[in-house]
């Protein structure tokens, strides 16, 4: 099993259908068309055997404000495993593509993890945004109480500092979940 990485575009309609059916079922049907609509747009990574897609990632651009400055980052959606083979690697493998990404386009990287992922992401030097969380949404900055502690952030590499946690980080506005 080979990593790809390619940009939406690039994916086709066919390999776009079996991506978004490998994320239904790891999602436990649980990840929307909004969900969807955020993993589109960026760069996807991800690792097909052959019963069809095994693990996929993606990053797609966001905007934050943070004291006064909009940082341009690479925010992490849509991170899978099949279930049949979980525990295996793959998804650091996923991951692996998605740092260099980052790496090479971004500010930092950010992304929500949920309890079952969060581990993934800690082992792999993603650090827990310890400040507040807002969104710049259609009636002005909402704080996003929620979602604090649950969102992580990684530098990019070349030793670009990650934001100070005493003052907010405003993500952009988009529909369905914000984080």
């Amino acid at each position: 099993m080979t990593l790809r990485i390619a940009p939406t575009h690039e994916l086709g309609a066919g390999r776009l259908r079996s991506v978004r059916a490998m994320l239904d079922s790891a999602f436990d049907g649980d990840f929307s068309d909004e969900d969807w609509d955020h993993t589109l747009g960026g760069v996807h990574a991800w690792i097909e055997d052959g019963r069809g897609v095994a693990a996929h990632g993606a990053v797609v651009m966001r905007r934050v404000l943070h004291r006064g400055r909009s940082y341009r980052i690479g925010y992490v959606e849509g991170v899978g495993v099949r279930g049949d083979l979980r525990r295996r690697g793959l998804g650091g493998a996923v991951m692996d593509g998605l740092e260099r990404v980052i790496d090479g386009a971004y500010a930092f990287g950010a992304l929500s993890a949920s309890d079952d992922g969060a581990a993934l992401y800690r082992a792999r030097g993603w650090r827990v945004w310890e400040g507040r969380i807002e969104v710049l949404g259609p009636e002005g900055i909402v704080r996003l109480a929620e979602e604090e502690g649950s969102v992580f952030l990684r530098p990019a590499a070349g030793g670009r500092a990650l934001p100070d946690p005493a003052d907010p980080l405003v993500f952009d506005w988009r529909d369905g979940d914000v984080m």
